[in-house]
């Protein structure tokens, strides 16, 4: 039995897509203007893109300009999300298992507290923290570390639940923490993971 699990919040918590039309409206406008200097595909994946890493790290794949990059930021640092959001059914399962629970996310501070209020979990964690790179440096391998060395936990001792190999599921794997890969699409059928399923429920015969 794992001690503590970490967990990511858009789309492992919740899916992005099910606000992504009200969220991103103003940002998504914004991708439109760059048909100057993007093409109508590359504006079309970056949007796709930002439902699900954060935007810097789509800014910097896509080549936007940094004047671009820099107002798309400029937007995104001060947004908050007001309407009503619900989790995965299945996360259930996860917080009402009586373990102790961290949640890391990436993204713009004041967006990600806002969504984390909306969806009402903030009790369910011991820790919450924003990887925000408009911020810190700090990334979610710093954040992992930060959390064995704080609690005196061993890499054995923690399992990290998200769903992004290259994100959360990388950082505690150099780490040589446990990994539960959340894929309900199946879209990373050869990532490296300790553990990897469709059902978020699954990730608990995986801790408990």
């Amino acid at each position: 039995m794992k001690k503590a699990i970490i967990l990511d919040l858009d789309n492992t918590i919740y899916p992005v897509s099910s606000i992504a039309s009200d969220l991103f409206d103003c940002v998504f406008e914004f991708l439109d203007s760059l048909a100057v200097e993007l093409s109508a595909e590359t504006i079309h994946m970056a949007k796709e893109e930002m439902k699900r890493r954060p935007y810097q790290q789509v800014a910097d794949q896509y080549n936007f300009s940094e004047t671009a990059k820099n107002t798309g930021a400029a937007i995104l640092k001060n947004l908050e999300y007001d309407l009503p959001m619900q989790t995965y059914e299945e996360y259930k399962h996860i917080s009402n298992t009586p373990i102790i629970k961290f949640l890391v996310t990436t993204g713009f501070t004041k967006l990600q507290w806002s969504k984390i209020k909306q969806l009402d979990i903030e009790r369910d964690f011991k820790d919450i923290y924003i990887v925000d790179p408009e911020v810190s440096p700090a990334t979610k391998k710093d954040i992992f570390a930060m959390i064995m060395n704080n609690n005196h936990y061993q890499p054995e001792d923690l399992l990290v639940i998200g769903d992004d190999p290259e994100s959360e599921i990388k950082a505690a794997t150099l780490l040589g923490i446990d990994t539960f890969l959340f894929d309900p699409d199946s879209r990373h059928p050869h990532a490296i993971v300790t553990h990897s399923s469709k059902n978020l429920k699954d990730a608990v015969a995986v801790f408990s």
